[in-house]
């Protein structure tokens, strides 16, 4: 499960729960099955200016996160990791929402329940 650590209201999607970058790459990999780190800079440079280390250290950043897995690739040079994501898009959106209401209902306790409960009875 995304632990939500904090949700930037004012930006939408993925933009509200990651860094632009991090956004952009996660979304290149639920594109692909999976890629190493130089498959996806070749794609994110032809659209702005990013160096193949920023890059490496977003993918260990959604790693650290929980988003993506990887794993090493033996070949020439040493080892590469090559990364793919642990969900697709519904499923990672579907965690998030998971676990930013779960967060809600925590701190706010019996109002956030009320409250859903009325918002919910009014869409319908």
């Amino acid at each position: 499960m995304v632990k939500v650590e904090k949700i930037r209201f004012n930006k939408k999607g993925m933009n509200s729960l990651l860094s632009p970058l991090e956004s952009e790459t996660l979304d290149l990999l639920w594109k692909k099955d999976q890629a190493k780190v130089k498959d996806l800079h070749n794609i994110l440079k032809k659209d702005r200016k990013v160096a193949l280390t920023s890059v490496a250290v977003i993918l260990d950043r959604l790693h650290q996160k929980g988003i993506v897995d990887r794993e090493i690739e033996k070949g020439r040079g040493g080892g590469h990791y090559i990364y793919s994501t642990k969900s697709s898009k519904e499923e990672f959106e579907e965690t998030v929402i998971d676990s930013t209401v779960n967060k809600l209902i925590n701190t706010f306790g019996p109002t956030a329940v009320n409250y859903f409960n009325k918002r919910f009875k009014k869409a319908q």
